[in-house]
């Protein structure tokens, strides 16, 4: 935890009211974690929303920025949009605790706490899941779409003539 400590965000000096932090970040952020990226050139800006309470904290996390993705019908690479927010309630406990959803719980003993995870949460939820470049036109798409494999409608089955030995079967399915 020691090579995030760099977005550790120290509330213990801070009166009660907002206060604003801006992060740029980059691939080095990145590096620190130990996970495959499906991004490259990651230029982002956090900025983070602390209003401080007597007994708790909330926090609004924005990132907005662009990061390089690989298309996936024709494996170029295009700059995509980065936006995303997200708000979370710290309050203190006796443990750490981030099982619910907005809220985390940290030890009172406590005097910052580290907003990496979140950001990189953050990033992570704006990647979309079918990478497409805007540089690939409708009749790509179009070609895409018509060698697509199809469906099969179950209706389209029952149409077929039914086997005798399946049809006491279904009868008995049926009376229950």
């Amino acid at each position: 935890m020691d090579k995030l400590r760099n977005y550790d965000v120290s509330f213990s000096g801070l009166k009660t009211g907002k206060h604003e932090f801006r992060i740029e970040i980059d691939k080095e952020f990145f590096q620190l974690f130990d996970t495959e990226q499906e991004f490259t050139n990651p230029k982002i800006a956090v900025d983070v929303l602390l209003d401080k309470h007597s007994t708790f904290l909330e926090f609004e996390i924005k990132v907005n920025g662009t990061v390089e993705l690989v298309c996936d019908i024709s494996n170029e690479n295009f700059d995509h949009p980065i936006e995303n927010q997200i708000k979370v309630l710290v309050k203190f406990g006796e443990e750490y605790d981030d099982s619910e959803e907005d809220v985390i719980t940290i030890p009172t003993s406590d005097h910052a706490f580290n907003i990496a995870q979140l950001i990189y949460e953050n990033v992570a939820l704006s990647i979309p899941m079918k990478k497409i470049s805007p540089n690939v036109s409708d009749d790509d798409l179009a070609i895409l779409e018509k060698f697509s494999p199809k469906e099969i409608q179950e209706e389209e089955e029952e149409e077929h003539e039914s086997d005798p030995r399946w049809d006491a079967l279904k009868n008995l399915k049926n009376k229950n």
